[in-house]
């Protein structure tokens, strides 16, 4: 049975991806580093004879290396990995403390490093593989209040370039994934109705995205569909990033 690694599964994107990797027959293994959640999740998805759960904060490499470990000891091999894992705290330049700074950069950039370099040895070994980073439409297109979230995702975004060109030879791929607006409970919680409209105005296909539709790219990328597609980041966006500013009173009256 294949086997795919998902960080950040307990809620959001993270756990609709894996639960479209069970759907597609998989052995799952959901890591996350808020144990509660996690044990929520596992519950929720109701295939625990798949599921490998694991506590696991991945901006601590000793964390990460000792829980990859135990997944090619119970698992014997992986597949794919979906580097989901990431945290967001917008905050205007001036008031980015170093500590917010370290703490966003070590869990979106240098987590996604840490779990990609302990799965390649076995990936090695099997001759294939397929990485998945889950970047942000805010690494390709910039916005206030997102200095440090923005350039971690655009880090990560050739982070996912240098694996490619690095691994390619050896069978592995490694792609990302650029969410735009999701309906994310975040979202829901955070989003007030003029955000909401604002987005709406700007995006080609006038809605947010849903979970599954991430997923979905995710999964595609993951699966042998894919199999000529490497070092590529595609967004999964509603066409935001393709039309910038755009004028709605235009848009509304086509031709």
């Amino acid at each position: 049975m294949k086997t795919a690694i998902i960080t950040g599964a307990a809620r959001g994107i993270g756990l609709s991806v894996a639960q479209r990797f069970l759907h597609e027959g998989y052995h799952v293994v959901m890591l996350d580093n808020n144990a509660e959640t996690l044990d929520q999740a596992v519950r929720q998805l109701n295939q625990s004879n798949r599921i490998l759960q694991i506590v696991c904060d991945v901006s601590d490499q000793e964390q990460v290396v000792q829980s990859i470990e135990n997944v090619v000891t119970l698992l014997e091999r992986i597949d794919v990995l979906v580097n989901n894992a990431g945290i967001a705290d917008f905050q205007p330049v001036a008031k980015t403390s170093s500590a917010l700074w370290s703490d966003i950069l070590n869990t979106n950039l240098s987590g996604p490093f840490f779990v990609s370099q302990a799965c390649i040895p076995q990936m090695l070994l099997q001759g294939s593989g397929s990485i998945i980073n889950v970047t942000s439409i805010s690494g390709l297109r910039a916005s206030t209040l997102r200095a440090a979230y923005g350039t971690s995702k655009a880090a990560l975004a050739h982070l996912t370039k240098q694996l490619a060109a690095e691994l390619g030879q050896h069978g592995i791929r490694v792609n990302a994934v650029a969410p735009g607006p999701i309906d994310t409970e975040m979202a829901k919680k955070v989003h007030s109705d003029e955000i909401r409209a604002d987005y709406h105005a700007a995006i080609p296909l006038n809605r947010y995205g849903r979970e599954e539709e991430v997923a979905n790219a995710i999964y595609f990328l993951g699966c042998e569909q894919s199999s000529y597609i490497t070092g590529q980041e595609i967004c999964v966006d509603g066409g935001f990033d393709s039309t910038g500013i755009g004028l709605p009173t235009l848009r509304a009256s086509p031709g």
